[in-house]
């Protein structure tokens, strides 16, 4: 198996043992992101703004993988208040376009660093995208 690590300082640098993504063949598994600016590795403040930061990395992730938004196949978002359902959908459709990545929405009790929300995804490489 052939894999590469996939890493980019536009987007936090991992806080545990793993990596930003990895690319095993045209797919790229994109490990979690949570509200961080890249910059100083501090939580943004506020649901509204935890969610278009962690879009914000998740695309700076893509970018790095040679890929775009478009190339996300599946999303998995994480809320520590299903309340925010709502705000996601709202902010997602800013960042992604019909057809939509398939996507589930999970309730949880708590996340990395108090984080409200958290995201992570498969994205497949076309011979367009690189």
């Amino acid at each position: 198996m052939n894999k590469s690590i996939i890493s980019t300082p536009k987007a936090p640098a991992a806080i545990g043992t793993y990596s930003q993504a990895v690319q095993v063949g045209d797919t790229v598994y994109l490990s979690g992101q949570i509200g961080l600016d890249p910059a100083s590795m501090q939580l943004v403040d506020g649901i509204d703004a935890q969610i278009v930061r962690v879009f914000e990395n998740l695309k700076a992730v893509v970018e790095a993988a040679g890929g775009s938004l478009a190339d996300v196949v599946k999303l998995n978002i994480y809320l520590t208040d299903l309340g925010h359902f709502t705000k996601v959908n709202e902010t997602m459709a800013r960042y992604f376009s019909e057809p939509f990545p398939a996507r589930a929405a999970v309730g949880v009790a708590a996340l990395p660093r108090g984080a409200l929300v958290e995201t992570d995804g498969v994205m497949v490489l076309s011979d367009a995208s690189r």
